[in-house]
C-alpha cells in the first residue's frame, strides 16, 4: 500500500531536520539539511528556499529530488521522492513558512541567518519507509473528532452572540484543553483586530487591539490562514507589533497602549487561526503555550474546524440581532441616578471615549457609546435597538456587514470591567438597554 504524506506529517516539522539529496546537470549528487518542510495537500509539500548554494542551482537544471525525512516520535525514516514546480515568494503559503522559520531560526540561534526567500513547491512522486527498527508512539493527548463533535454540538445550542463566545472558549479550555486563548474580531474601517473575549490571563485585554500584519494574529488575519509557530521568536513578539504600529502623534499613540494586549511573556508555541464566514473575516483564535511544539497539525485542522463553525454561528447572530424593529423615538424607561457627576469626554477624531480623564474605549464602539450617552441625557432615553444603531449617522459603521451585535458585546464588557456606573442590558432579539447610576456631564473634545 502506497503511503500518503498525511499520514507522516508528524516528520515535516522540523524537529529533525530533513535531508535532501540534488544532482546537478552532470549527475553529481550533492547531501545538505534543510530547516523546513510544509505539508501542502497530498500531492505537494513546500520546502524552504532561503539560500542560493549547490541545492538551488541544482534543481533549476534538475527538478527530480530525494529528501528523507524523520519521525521524532518513532524514529521511523521515510523518502520522499520529488519533483520541483514554482517558487512562491507571497501569499498564504509563503507567510505560514516565514513565521515557522522564524521560531525554527530562533530556537537553533540562527535568528540573524535564516532567510525566507521563497516556498519551493514539489509534486510528490513516491513515499518509501526505510527498513529498520522504530518505537512505539505514545497514545494521543486526546481524542481530537470527539473533541469537536462534542464541541460543534455546544455551540449549536447558543442563544446569544455573549453566550456563543463564552461557550467557544469554555470548549477550548474543557474539551481541547487550551487554557490560553483570545478571540478578536475584525475592524473592518480601521484594519484592525480588537480582542472580544479571552481567557486564561490576569487581565481579560477586551478592547486591545492589533494591526493586520502585526505578528501571528495580524499575519493570520491578512492572509486569512492558519499560522503556526512551535518555538518562541521575538521577531512575532505583541510587544514589538504594538510598539511598531503606534501612530506618531502623542494623543493616538497613548489610546494604541491604554488596553494592554493579553498574553503570555513567554509563549513559546503560537496558533492563529482565522474565523472566516462566506469568505469575509471575521476575527482571529489565538492561542498559545509556554511548550516548544505544543501545536501540530492535528491540532491546527481540528481548530480550523472548529472556527470554521464558530464563524458561521457567529454571522447568525449577527444577522438574528439585527431584524428587531426600531423603538419609537419617545420610548423611555426608567431612570434613577444619584452622587458626584461622572466626566465622559469624547474626542470625534477618533471616537474615543474617556471616563474621568480615564480611557475606555475608541473607534465604532466609543460612537455608539457617545450617542447612546447624548441620547440619554438630552432625551432621558434609555431603551434601544440593534437596527436602529445600524441607521444612525453619528455612529458612521463601517458597512453592512460589520458585526454590529460584537461592537455591543465589547462595549458592554469594557464598561462592566471599568465599573463606572454605565450598564447596558439585553432585553430582548436585536434590543438592548442603558443603565446609568450616576449623573453625566458630557464634554465633547
Amino acid at each position: 500500500m502506497s503511503l500518503r504524506i498525511e499520514t507522516i506529517r508528524e516528520c515535516l516539522d522540523g524537529v529533525i531536520p530533513g535531508l535532501i539529496a540534488t544532482c546537478d546537470g552532470e549527475g553529481v549528487p550533492n547531501l545538505a539539511y534543510l530547516s523546513q518542510v510544509q505539508f501542502v495537500d497530498n500531492q505537494h509539500v513546500a520546502l524552504s528556499y532561503q539560500f542560493f548554494n549547490r541545492t538551488r542551482q541544482n534543481i533549476l537544471v534538475n527538478a527530480r529530488v530525494r529528501l528523507l525525512t524523520t519521525n521524532p516520535l518513532t524514529a521511523a525514516q521515510y523518502v520522499l521522492t520529488l519533483e520541483y514546480l514554482h517558487t512562491e515568494t507571497s501569499g498564504p503559503l509563503f507567510e505560514q513558512m516565514k513565521a515557522k522559520l522564524a521560531g525554527i531560526a530562533s530556537h537553533t540561534g540562527m535568528a540573524g541567518v535564516f532567510h525566507l526567500r521563497g516556498a519551493d513547491i514539489y509534486r510528490i512522486l513516491g513515499i518509501e519507509q526505510l527498513p529498520g527498527p522504530t518505537l512505539t508512539p505514545p497514545p494521543p493527548s486526546l481524542n481530537y473528532l470527539t473533541a469537536l463533535r462534542r464541541s460543534t454540538n455546544r455551540l449549536a445550542t447558543c442563544a446569544s452572540l455573549t453566550g456563543l463566545l463564552d461557550t467557544a472558549l469554555d470548549c477550548l479550555e474543557s474539551e481541547f484543553a487550551l487554557h490560553h486563548v483570545m478571540l478578536l474580531m475584525h475592524d473592518e474601517g480601521r484594519g484592525r483586530l480588537y480582542t472580544l473575549a479571552s481567557r486564561g490571563y490576569p487581565e481579560s485585554g477586551v478592547g486591545s487591539e492589533i494591526p493586520f500584519g502585526a505578528g501571528v494574529i495580524g499575519i493570520c488575519a491578512r492572509e486569512k490562514t492558519p499560522i503556526r509557530i512551535g518555538f518562541m521568536t521575538k521577531e512575532y513578539a505583541y510587544g514589538r507589533a504594538i510598539r511598531d504600529s503606534a501612530a506618531a502623534d502623542g494623543m493616538a499613540d497613548a489610546l494604541e497602549t491604554a488596553i494592554p494586549l493579553p498574553g503570555l511573556p513567554e509563549a513559546r508555541s503560537q496558533l492563529a487561526v482565522p474565523i472566516v464566514a462566506h469568505d469575509r473575516l471575521l476575527g482571529v483564535l489565538y492561542l498559545e503555550s509556554v511548550a516548544d511544539l505544543h501545536f501540530g497539525y492535528d491540532d491546527e485542522d481540528a481548530l480550523v474546524a472548529f472556527a470554521a463553525h464558530l464563524g458561521m454561528a457567529i454571522h447568525y447572530h449577527q444577522q438574528v440581532e439585527e431584524l428587531a424593529d426600531e423603538l419609537p423615538a419617545n420610548d423611555h424607561g426608567k431612570v434613577e441616578s444619584s452622587g458626584q457627576p461622572l466626566l465622559v469626554r469624547y474626542f470625534a477624531g477618533s471616537d474615543s471615549i474617556f471616563l474621568d480623564d480615564d480611557y475606555l474605549i475608541k473607534g465604532v464602539a466609543g460612537a455608539i457609546l457617545w450617542a447612546l450617552l447624548s441620547d440619554f441625557v438630552a432625551r432621558r432615553r434609555t431603551s434601544f435597538t440593534n437596527k436602529g444603531l445600524r441607521l444612525d449617522s453619528r455612529i458612521r459603521l463601517p458597512g453592512v456587514s460589520d458585526n454590529l451585535e460584537a461592537r455591543l458585546v465589547l462595549l458592554q464588557r469594557r464598561l462592566a470591567e471599568r465599573g463606572a456606573g454605565i450598564h447596558l442590558h439585553k432585553t430582548g432579539r436585536g434590543r438592548f438597554a442603558l443603565a446609568v447610576d450616576q449623573p453625566l456631564q458630557l464634554l465633547d473634545g
